[in-house]
């Protein structure tokens, strides 16, 4: 039960009966009561009456005596609400019985594809791909859990004049030797050894130009030598994969590859629609709205002088294969803020083309970077980006330590755990409990605090809550729970269970916005909100009813973070 959306539907009535059309009731959570209502206010002005005369009237036409243990009207017009102990007690017992905590599944689930991570074959996966990678995985995550079909896209950098080179060292190296480098992993020193033959030598140079043709042109060896090398570094991708714990699988590979056979089909629709350009030897297309700084249309590069693609091509062939051929009415390319503009001109040309019809539509959900103590892109010591394996490893080595010297009696395999999910845990919370449109700091200190904002404190809370009940000698809930009160004597209490009713709008807010901030806010808001709790309403030592509809809050609150920390891709381990 929403007890928010519940008291604006019976406010909206008796606020469109008193202004004599319909007024959004603006019900949220005060601190004066347990919700409030200042629509009286902003009302005020179009029907040149007073506020507190509005709201007394709208109290006065409203039907809330099943809802509401004190409504009234309060300083300049707002109009404070005070929910019932029985109706707030059917909410909370409502969550109980619900294996989904309040948070239905959509009516009408769509087709979402997101476009997330992203990295380039025969590079290695470094700190700018993190954002991308949680931030992605955790949209996946909450939409499929929401109810829609979600098709991930994993949209690697597999094609384009860099692979003649890189085919021609493998050459160079010889066939086996260059596998079984590749097949060590360090994917860097590879492409680097390309890279500098090939600005210090023109014959590497020119046989690179000519191996690009032949990849082009579908020649059998060139093109097994390039499978060789996507092979190669989407197992190291994977294992980064596995090691971040997000879901992206070899499945959800689509590299720029796929789309190469739609490129001169892209051009040729975009000719025929008439949308395409002539700029200086360039096909081109200039999408609506889009202006430099100078006041001249920006155009969207289609197809270069030279007759070859660049991304814009590419994007456009994917986002017109994605909604026709895929089905997707909702487009997530999960890719940083840098690259907005280009994003709603490849957005604004597929308006045009109609390849967005229909209800479909695209997003960029933009972030911003990750940065080191000095303010600037996070690197290594040697000015390098830091590869995101090495940061990995790092994150479970130093939660790894934190679990043996906070809980020694931990065995060595749940110390092995706990470290991994701390440690991820940890990094992923950082994140998206950061807006995503800005940048953060990457402080390990304050990401692996057990007080705060921060994961570790978020599965600390979980922990305790499965250690109470080992010690209550129970496995779950109190046996009947349907039967079971729940205790609403004390304040505390009551804030619990506001905090716990509050997940479900929270999450199908997030599935709107993929402001992932708003949840990890609210999860810290439930966890910190659950401690004052436990500190002041004893759980154990209390008897009875109140015992057992204490223990019914824990046994909510832990499901509630970990069904949220789920969706956020962070597990929650039963110890720490």
């Amino acid at each position: 039960m929403d007890l928010e959306k519940l008291l604006a539907d019976r406010l909206t009535p008796a606020f469109a009966a008193v202004a004599g059309g319909p007024v959004a009731p603006a019900v949220r959570r005060s601190a004066h009561a347990d919700y409030q209502s200042d629509a009286a206010l902003a009302l005020a002005r179009r029907l040149g009456r007073p506020p507190r005369e509005i709201a007394a009237e709208v109290l006065g036409r409203a039907i809330l005596g099943d809802l509401c243990a004190a409504a009234e009207v309060s300083g300049p017009g707002f109009i404070n609400l005070t929910v019932a102990d029985q109706a707030l007690g059917a909410a909370v017992a409502g969550l109980v019985g619900d294996p989904r905590l309040g948070v239905p599944r959509v009516a009408e689930p769509e087709t979402v594809l997101i476009d997330y991570s992203a990295p380039n074959v025969a590079k290695e996966m470094h700190v700018g791909h993190l954002r991308s990678t949680i931030i992605g995985d955790a949209t996946a995550r909450l939409l499929g859990w929401r109810g829609h079909r979600v098709i991930r896209a994993n949209h690697l950098g597999d094609w384009g004049t860099p692979f003649g080179m890189l085919i021609e060292h493998l050459l160079d190296l010889g066939e086996a030797d260059g596998a079984a480098e590749l097949s060590v992993g360090d994917l860097d020193s590879f492409y680097r050894a390309a890279r500098a033959k090939f600005d210090a030598d023109e014959g590497f140079r020119a046989r690179s130009r000519l191996r690009v043709v032949a990849l082009q042109s579908g020649d059998e060896r060139t093109v097994r030598l390039w499978r060789l090398l996507v092979g190669r570094s989407e197992g190291y991708f994977l294992g980064v994969y596995q090691a971040l714990d997000v879901t992206l699988t070899e499945r959800d590979f689509q590299g720029e590859s796929r789309y190469q056979p739609m490129l001169g089909p892209v051009v040729e629709e975009l000719d025929r629609l008439g949308l395409l350009r002539d700029s200086d030897g360039a096909a081109c297309v200039f999408p609506p709205g889009s202006v430099g700084r100078d006041g001249e249309p920006l155009p969207l590069i289609v197809r270069k002088r030279d007759g070859g693609y660049g991304y814009p091509a590419t994007d456009l062939a994917a986002l017109r294969y994605r909604t026709g051929e895929l089905g997707a009415t909702r487009l997530l390319y999960v890719v940083g803020l840098p690259q907005r503009r280009h994003f709603e001109m490849v957005f604004a040309v597929a308006a045009s083309a109609g390849w967005l019809p229909g209800a479909a539509r695209a997003e960029h959900v933009g972030f911003g970077s990750v940065l080191g103590a000095d303010g600037r892109m996070l690197r290594s010591r040697a000015g390098a980006p830091v590869k995101l394996a090495d940061l990995l490893d790092e994150a479970v080595a130093r939660a790894t330590a934190l679990a043996r010297r906070k809980n020694p009696g931990l065995d060595a395999a749940e110390v092995a755990e706990v470290g991994r999910a701390v440690g991820i845990g940890a990094v992923k919370y950082a994140d998206l409990a950061t807006d995503r449109h800005r940048d953060y700091v990457f402080d390990w200190d304050r990401m692996l605090s057990l007080d705060g904002n921060t994961a570790p404190y978020l599965q600390y809370a979980y922990a305790r809550i499965r250690s109470l009940f080992r010690r209550a000698g129970a496995d779950g809930l109190p046996a009947a729970v349907e039967a079971v009160r729940v205790p609403l004597a004390d304040p505390a209490e009551r804030a619990l269970v506001f905090a716990l009713l509050g997940f479900a709008p929270v999450v199908v807010e997030v599935e709107r916005t993929l402001e992932f901030h708003q949840l990890a806010g609210h999860l810290h808001r439930v966890a910190a909100t659950f401690s004052a709790f436990y500190e002041r309403c004893p759980v154990l030592r209390a008897e009875g009813a109140v015992r057992e509809g204490r223990l019914m809050l824990c046994g909510l609150t832990a499901r509630v973070l970990r069904q949220g920390l789920d969706l956020l891709g962070i597990r929650t381990p039963e110890r720490m």
